[in-house]
C-alpha cells in the first residue's frame, strides 16, 4: 500500500494546538474517516502503524496526540478540523 497524500488527521482545538487521532481499533478509524469524507471534498486512507513508534514520534516532535480507544465516541469537529499536509514521522 502507498502512502497516498502523506498526511495525518489533526483536530486543531480553540488555542490553535493540533492533535493527533491515533485509534486503537481500525473499525473506529475507518468509520471516522467516513465522517469526514463526508463533510469534506478529500478521501482519506486508513493506515495501521506501530503505537509505540506513533506515540514516540509525537513526543520527539513536541506534538500532541490523542489516543482514542473502542469506549470512546468521537466526531469530526465542524470548525477545527485539519488535514496536515506535513508528515508527523
Amino acid at each position: 500500500m502507498g502512502h497516498e497524500g502523506e498526511g495525518a488527521y489533526a483536530v486543531t482545538n480553540d488555542s490553535g494546538d493540533k492533535a493527533l487521532y491515533l485509534f486503537q481499533q481500525e473499525d473506529d478509524a475507518t468509520r471516522y474517516a467516513g465522517l469526514l469524507e463526508a463533510d469534506e471534498s478529500t478521501t482519506l486512507s486508513v493506515v495501521e502503524i506501530d503505537d509505540g513508534l506513533a506515540v514516540e514520534t509525537c513526543k520527539k516532535n513536541k506534538y500532541k496526540y490523542v489516543i482514542i480507544t473502542p469506549d470512546d465516541i468521537v466526531f469530526p469537529p465542524q470548525d477545527y478540523d485539519n488535514i496536515q499536509d506535513d508528515s508527523v514521522a
